[in-house]
């Protein structure tokens, strides 16, 4: 059994911050991710206002 010091728990952390930092950096966020029935709901909203059939709320 491999005894275990601050040093190799600090050695520890280290190697998990950097894999964690990693991991983050090829993260998406969802939210941002547009879909082409997305886009097809926005230019139906569009042809909508533009055709008098709904109004902006801003």
């Amino acid at each position: 059994m491999e005894t275990v010091t601050l040093d190799v728990i600090n050695q520890n952390i280290k190697e998990l911050r950097k894999e964690v930092a990693e991991i983050r950096e090829h993260m998406v966020d969802m939210d941002c991710i547009m879909t082409e029935d997305d886009w097809e709901s926005i230019r139906e909203a569009e042809r909508d206002l533009k055709e008098g059939k709904t109004k902006r709320l801003v």
